[in-house]
C-alpha cells in the first residue's frame, strides 16, 4: 500500500518545484540528482533518458528517496522515500513536453540529444514526511 502525500503539500507538484532524486550506485554510495516531477494517481513520476547514471542505478537497485522544496518558502519540503515501479517509453516523449510546458513554459523539451530514449519512471511512495515552518 503506498504512502500518501499529504493533501496540503499537493501544491508542490503544481510549482515549479525541483525534486531532488537520490539512487545508489553500484558500491552503495548515494547520488543526487535534479529533476522535474509530477504527481499522477498518488505516483511521483520524473523523466530522464536511457543510460544515465540514475537510470543505471535504479534499474540495478530502485530504491530512491526523494526531496521537493517549495520554491517561495525552502523551509517547506517533502520528503519521500519509495521505490520505482515502472520505467516505461510508452508516453515518455510526451511526458517530458508536459514538464517542459510546467517548468519551462515551452510546449516541447529543447534539450534532446540524437539517439536520446527518453524513459519515464514512476515511483511508488513508501515512506512520506515533511517539514513546515
Amino acid at each position: 500500500m503506498p504512502a500518501e502525500i499529504p493533501e496540503r503539500f499537493l501544491d508542490l507538484f503544481e510549482k515549479q518545484a525541483f525534486a531532488h532524486v537520490a539512487t545508489l550506485m553500484a558500491d552503495g554510495s548515494p547520488q543526487v540528482t535534479p529533476v522535474w516531477c509530477d504527481l499522477k494517481d498518488g505516483m511521483l513520476r520524473f523523466n530522464s533518458a536511457t543510460g544515465r547514471t540514475k537510470d543505471r542505478n535504479v534499474r540495478r537497485d530502485p530504491r530512491v528517496a526523494i526531496e521537493i522544496s517549495d520554491p517561495e518558502n525552502p523551509y517547506r519540503y517533502l520528503q519521500i522515500r519509495g521505490r520505482v515501479v515502472e520505467i516505461t517509453r510508452d508516453g515518455a516523449d510526451k511526458h517530458i513536453d508536459e514538464l517542459t510546458q510546467k517548468y519551462m513554459g515551452q510546449p516541447s523539451f529543447p534539450y534532446h540529444r540524437a539517439g536520446e530514449k527518453r524513459v519515464t519512471y514512476v515511483v511508488e511512495p513508501e515512506h512520506v514526511s515533511f517539514v513546515e515552518t
